[in-house]
């Protein structure tokens, strides 16, 4: 070997890795800016889940090594979220209530084509146990029971958040936390549960509003995000246990909580600023729900190369 050229291959190699934690960030973000799958289900296609979940417990729980190390990984994944992220709420704004139907069947797409992917990466845990079925069931009701409730479809009046009180302040702090805890697990997308509780373009309004440097929005996004970091303090612990002891109802669950957001992705048009009817057949678009599995196809021969 020409002498170097191993230190070259290394420097090559972290490289890229480097480059696949930029890619991963940027995905989970795009996955958790729109209604449909979660960043956390993005990480576990891309095969990083794991060390995802490892590295939040250990930023908030672990010694002061395993929190330098945490902190390495997420600031090299959080780069790529944050342009994600920042490039969603750019256009998500503009394009989600002229498109709903196309950007709801893009989402379809990635859930369906997500199950079995979910199915053969854990079928250690998952074939065999059909007792756990009944957690599948119990993830699809949560879901169901929530969109089907939802206080404010079908009406046009999502939460109005330009006007303060202590309540909305309380609501739009646990919405955070429950929608981090989703953004997490991988199966219900965090902005899924938003859009449930007519916070979703209110809150990308405000995000982007800030980004225009436009202040009055920053008491909007200052208070959702302290009820984001609440969350991830409160849930990862619960998840990092539930994984390591009980992966088998965890994973059933998961798929439940997937399969329901298909329904609470139907209906979500009608949680719009102006009511759509929930989707149909007539307005499902084939194209986009192709793209949508096209697209998580795609990572998977990502991952596969990264592992290469």
């Amino acid at each position: 070997m020409i002498p170097g050229a191993k230190g070259l291959q290394t420097q090559e190699r972290h490289g890229f890795f480097m480059l696949m934690k930029f890619i991963g960030g940027f995905c989970m973000a795009l996955a958790d800016s729109v209604p449909g799958v979660s960043g956390g289900t993005i990480a576990f296609l891309l095969g990083f889940y794991d060390e995802f979940i490892n590295s939040l417990n250990d930023l908030v729980y672990g010694t002061w090594e395993e929190r330098k190390r945490a902190l390495f990984f997420l600031i090299k994944l959080g780069i790529g979220w944050i342009a994600g992220f920042g490039m969603a709420v750019l256009i998500l704004t503009t394009v989600f209530e002229s498109h709903i139907y196309q950007v709801s069947s893009l989402f379809m797409g990635f859930i369906i084509c997500s199950i079995p992917i979910v199915l053969r990466e854990e079928k250690t845990v998952v074939f065999g146990k059909y007792g756990n079925l009944i957690f599948t069931m119990l993830g699809i009701a949560v879901v169901s029971l929530i969109t089907y409730y939802n206080p404010v479809a079908g009406e046009g009046n999502r939460v109005d958040i330009s006007h303060l009180n202590i309540g909305l302040i309380a609501y739009m702090f646990i919405a955070a936390m429950i929608a981090i805890s989703a953004m997490v697990l991988p199966g219900i997308s965090g902005s899924t549960l938003l859009l449930i509780f007519g916070l979703y373009l209110p809150i990308l309004e405000a995000i982007k509003e800030l980004m225009s440097f436009h202040m009055e929005a920053f008491p909007i996004v200052f208070i959702f995000g302290l009820g984001i970091l609440a969350g991830v303090v409160v849930v990862i612990k619960l998840v990092k246990v539930a994984l390591e002891k009980f992966r088998s109802q965890t994973v059933y669950t998961i798929i439940g909580l997937m399969l329901g957001s298909l329904y609470a992705i139907a209906m979500g048009p009608a949680t719009l600023e102006v009511p759509k009817p929930a989707m149909s057949l007539a307005t499902f678009d084939v194209l986009f729900f192709v793209i949508g599995a096209m697209v998580i196809i795609g990572m998977q021969f990502l991952r596969k190369f990264a592992n290469k």
